[in-house]
């Protein structure tokens, strides 16, 4: 039997289901996924084996109207990994119906895919009865052309095997492109600093700044097996700061617990984690802070 290999690109709003639906694809954290939106800034690409073929996926930032230098360069992203994939999925909300931004992402479709295959994975279908999933597939369906539509629940894995069988068998003949045992190919220092930045989102909900940025400054093998990694916390202003340390350094104290924790589930090993925070006022304006995300400072241009 020939191997596949090839690239899936999952494109939706923020909060469509995309890192769950990779996560669970791939069958381990690669993505981060809060109930924030655009909680993934860079294109992370996660590799799950299917027969005799390996799936790689990219789970875009989230495709919304931007603002800000950050958000075109996410947006950017997202339209970019379309562009370089071998098929694209569209996740959509089974309870949102055609949003606007639904609508102007099926509006850029045609342009972005030129001739790829282009799938339909209407996400959440447990929140919704069946009259109402099967008039949002035809009204989608009649906007674009899907190869094919898939009707799933990323967080309870409901039809993801059939999603995942089905992308298999798009996918082109060839080589595998990663190691059989490698799930992402995203560098360790920068899956740590994502899992720090996750722990954030959680503890802080509401009052998290959204100009914050997570690097992995050091890492340290020691002789014992053990890292020791050393993080920096950007933010924009003086009064973040504050935030993220909380009082007397507890949110700080219980956010870097968690993520060594995380941490040292996914590298099954002991970490030493020592986070700090910096204020700088023009992080959102440096090229360097966007490389180290993943992104192109360029693509942020207005």
């Amino acid at each position: 039997m020939s191997t596949r290999a090839g690239f899936i690109a999952l494109i939706g709003e923020p909060n469509a289901g995309k890192s769950t639906l990779l996560n669970r694809m791939v069958g381990a954290k690669v993505s981060i996924v809060t109930h924030k939106v655009q909680t993934t800034r860079a294109r992370i690409r996660g590799v799950a084996l299917e027969g005799e073929s390996q799936l790689v996926f990219v789970d875009t930032p989230g495709l919304f109207r931007p603002r800000r230098r950050l958000d075109r360069a996410m947006v950017a992203a997202a339209w970019g990994g379309a562009a370089d994939a071998d098929v694209v999925v569209l996740l959509v909300e089974a309870h949102r119906d055609i949003t606007e931004g639904v609508q102007s992402i099926l509006e850029g479709l045609g342009d972005v895919t030129k001739g790829r295959k282009v799938a339909l994975a209407i996400n959440k279908i447990d929140r919704v009865k069946a009259e109402a999933l099967l008039a949002l597939t035809e009204k989608l369906n009649e906007q674009f052309d899907f190869a094919e539509t898939f009707m799933i629940s990323a967080e309870k894995g409901y039809g993801v095997d059939v999603l995942r069988h089905w992308l298999a068998e798009q996918l082109p003949e060839g080589p595998w492109l990663y190691p059989e045992d490698q799930i992402a190919d995203l560098p360790l220092r920068m899956i740590a600093a994502e899992m720090t930045r996750e722990k954030l989102t959680l503890r802080l909900h509401q009052e998290l700044p959204y100009q914050l940025t997570v690097e992995t400054e050091n890492w340290e093998e020691r002789k014992d097996g053990s890292a020791r990694i050393d993080q920096v916390i950007y933010v924009a202003r003086d009064g973040h700061k504050g935030i993220i340390l909380g009082h007397k350094g507890e949110t700080m104290k219980a956010v870097s617990k968690a993520a060594r924790e995380e941490l040292q589930e996914f590298l099954g090993r002991r970490i030493h984690l020592f986070c700090q925070v910096k204020v700088r006022p023009n992080w959102l304006n440096e090229a360097e802070r966007y490389s180290e995300m993943g992104l192109n400072f360029k693509d942020g241009n207005a």
